[in-house]
């Protein structure tokens, strides 16, 4: 076994390790790689306990109190992707260990992922498709809607909302609604970001969208945010959106909304209860579904690795890290937007 310190990995939902490895190993560092698939929590705890590591590196596995507290010199913790909520980032900091991510490496994926999904709704892309696969030509069938038309809401405006909107206001002539906390603090609520965006409120999207795309990150503030009330409140039966973290649905809520016809439609690159999400709502004909690869691209996810690798790298040589999550010195933790 190398005597060189060591970085655990706990998952790669992609074949090899060679990016990390050459980025670690030249500077000093050994990789110990766990598999592709997402491991428990304690397979994660076995391996960090097994490997004394000065840093972890994740992607989709939960990276708990007790495998933080496992390591003598935990230097840091990395989340290979954006979203914090399977790091026990609080243990992390108290610690005096940083947590760091990437936090603009797919917001071009991302955001062609809902432009893509919307446009599948509206224009019956995936719908006819199989229905012609089957040997049905039946055009007259087509409900669809002109795009340009329709008015989106999106809830959580950071880079991947910021990019939505404008690809959908500048591309398609769209009329986009957009919330954030940060943007209802500000004065001037309903005021235009630019041609075709404005802010508003969430019951403002709720009364006059078409369609709500989920962008903000899942905190206890957002978890099951769309739930039966808000499902009610809902004016124009609209498409929902989720690229963010599926616990912002409530899986039972949406499923009463499409059978009572509260909303037209279900577009979801995730789903809680992921990666065997519940048949009852991903076998509907009125629910697009992808496996959360909303992401995911060669281009991304090479960008990932990479800036991930470096930043590990970054602070084990005692250097502050460029995307920091958290503030270790003065024993805070940052929020994150996706």
């Amino acid at each position: 076994m190398s005597a060189r310190p060591r970085v655990v990995l706990t998952d790669h939902p992609w074949p090899g390790v060679e990016v990390e490895t050459k980025v670690l190993e030249a500077a000093g560092f050994d990789l110990v790689a766990g598999p592709e698939d997402t491991p428990t929590a304690a397979e994660v705890e076995a391996l960090v306990g097994a490997n004394d590591p000065l840093a972890i590196m994740t992607c989709w596995a939960q990276v708990s109190t007790r495998a933080v507290e496992m390591p003598r010199d935990l230097r840091v913790v990395g989340r290979m992707g954006v979203g914090l909520d399977n790091i026990a980032v609080p243990a992390v900091t108290a610690r005096g260990a940083w947590v760091v991510n990437v936090p603009d490496y797919c917001v071009e994926e991302v955001s062609d992922h809902v432009v893509a999904m919307l446009l599948d709704a509206w224009r019956g892309i995936t719908k006819f498709d199989l229905e012609v696969k089957r040997g049905r030509w039946q055009p007259a069938t087509a409900r669809l809607k002109r795009v340009a038309n329709m008015t989106i809401g999106i809830i959580g405006y950071g880079r991947i909302g910021g990019a939505t909107a404008r690809k959908l206001a500048r591309g398609f002539g769209c009329r986009v609604l957009v919330m954030s906390r940060r943007l209802l603090s500000e004065p001037g609520v309903d005021r235009e970001l630019e041609k075709g965006v404005r802010v508003a409120t969430v019951a403002t999207i709720q009364r006059e969208c078409d369609a709500i795309v989920l962008n903000a990150p899942l905190t206890e503030e957002t978890r099951y945010l769309v739930n039966d009330a808000f499902l009610a409140a809902c004016a124009r039966k609209p498409l929902i959106v989720n690229v963010s973290r599926g616990a912002m649905i409530d899986n039972a809520a949406l499923v009463r909304a499409l059978n009572s016809g509260q909303i037209s439609g279900a577009a979801l690159d995730v789903v809680e209860g992921e990666p065997t999400p519940p048949r009852e709502v991903v076998d509907r004909p009125d629910v697009i579904v992808t496996p959360h690869i909303a992401f995911s691209s060669d281009a991304s996810l090479l960008e990932l690795r990479q800036r991930i690798s470096e930043d590990i790298v970054r602070v084990l040589r005692g250097e502050a890290p460029r995307h920091p999550c958290n503030d270790p010195r003065q024993g805070t933790g940052a929020r994150t937007m996706r």
